[in-house]
């Protein structure tokens, strides 16, 4: 009869644990190149995000300064119609008083005066002080 010496209680286990530890540190180590992986896609998104909120001011700036010109202009047109729309009343007031004293026709064609134009004479001694 044989005796067999078992194995040693100790080293099948050590074996086991030297094995996991093996396993732990690859495992941390994936996880730290995990890690790091994302930490460098998170940095690279931010320079994209920083990138495209300058992008973005720029063309919102742009926008503002076109619309404060617009709204200048828009202004002054109003300004405009304001000021053309009261003479276009004042001229209406003046043709309704010509046409209620029947001068109208001579206020529409004002190069043709009921009178003649006389030639004003002018001397040298007008010019003299």
């Amino acid at each position: 009869m044989s005796l067999k010496h078992p194995a040693s209680p100790g080293s099948d286990g050590d074996e086991r644990k030297r094995k996991r530890k093996l396993s732990d540190r690859e495992s941390a180590r994936r996880s730290r190149i995990r890690k790091q992986q994302h930490q460098d896609e998170l940095v690279a998104q931010e320079q994209q995000m920083i990138k495209e909120n300058k992008k973005l001011r720029e063309m919102t700036d742009g926008a503002s300064q076109l619309y404060l010109n617009f709204a200048s202009e828009n202004n002054v047109l109003r300004a405009q119609v304001a000021e053309l729309t009261d003479r276009l009343r004042s001229l209406n007031s003046v043709l309704q008083i010509a046409s209620a004293f029947d001068i109208a026709d001579t206020l529409l064609e004002p190069w043709q005066l009921p009178c003649p134009i006389q030639p004003i004479p002018a001397s040298l001694d007008m010019f003299q002080y």
